[in-house]
């Protein structure tokens, strides 16, 4: 019987070892690319469909799959592209062609460059706020008015270091916020609407219907004491349409269909009515 000392045995092992890891990692690269839906691709930019529960970038604390992963294994030469994110050790996150970014239960259209120029070509349309985003979201309750517009500032939560604030709760750095909202369907217990936030805060949508009192159905982090409605078993949010300037001066309106649960849900809505 061979012992572990051995040297052939110990190569063997090994290679069967990196087989077995490049195995997974070619199945994950698999599940990654049948979940993930191109809807725009030129020379300089794509923009995907991004499932539910997929997260968009590394925070440095878990070892998951993300977008920015599958940018690098189908994209290559889009490593580096972006700005890197320094977290509170120093430790420096690649998010490679990154522009922007969706919490990870939010579906729907995702810009990534594909070099630094148009990286940072479209990093400046965002900070002008030239990009034009409209999400699509279910809120709980009735929402009295057909067309609305949130106007509160945005700052850190005194309760909940995940949370931001838009009441009383707030602490720290307060940032301007405005989102306009336009309902689509509703009925007693849920409402669909169309959203258009006017400025980038995190967690903006989802802080600001919480703050009318109308958060998003199935918000684990803002609402998590409600039930989920209409089926959701996550955050009832998708970001449905995008209009940007390419670098070429090309105008793109992008749109992400809807998610199966968002499909299921809006039937359900509309039969209860």
């Amino acid at each position: 019987m061979r012992g572990f000392e051995d040297p052939e045995y110990i190569a063997k092992r090994y290679e069967r070892c990196t087989e077995s890891v490049r195995f997974k990692s070619s199945r994950a690269h698999m599940l990654l690319s049948n979940q993930i839906l191109i809807l725009y691709e030129d020379e300089n930019l794509l923009v995907i469909s991004k499932p539910a529960g997929l997260v968009v970038h590394s925070d440095g604390k878990t070892k998951e799959q993300s977008v920015s992963d599958w940018v690098l294994q189908n994209y290559p030469q889009v490593k580096g592209v972006g700005e890197p994110l320094k977290l509170s050790n120093g430790a420096l996150i690649e998010r490679h062609g990154i522009v922007h970014r969706l919490d990870r239960e939010t579906s729907g259209a995702l810009i990534i460059a594909k070099n630094q120029s148009t990286f940072l070509f479209l990093k400046k349309q965002f900070q002008e706020s030239k990009i034009e985003k409209t999400y699509h979201a279910f809120v709980y309750g009735d929402l009295k008015e057909d067309r609305g517009v949130i106007e509160k500032p945005i700052a850190r939560s005194k309760k909940d270091f995940r949370q931001w604030s838009a009441g009383d709760g707030r602490r720290g750095k307060e940032r301007q916020a405005l989102t306009e909202y336009k309902v689509l369907e509703r009925n007693d217990n849920s409402t669909f609407v169309e959203v258009k936030p006017k400025t980038g805060r995190t967690h903006q949508i989802r802080v600001h219907f919480k703050a009318i009192n109308h958060p998003i159905l199935c918000d684990k982090l803002y609402a998590p004491k409600r039930e989920c409605l209409l089926g959701f078993n996550r955050l009832a949010l998708h970001a449905r349409r995008l209009i940007l300037k390419t670098p070429d001066d090309k105008t793109l309106d992008i749109e992400a269909s809807y998610p199966e649960d968002f499909n299921i849900a809006l039937k359900d809505l509309k039969i209860k009515n």
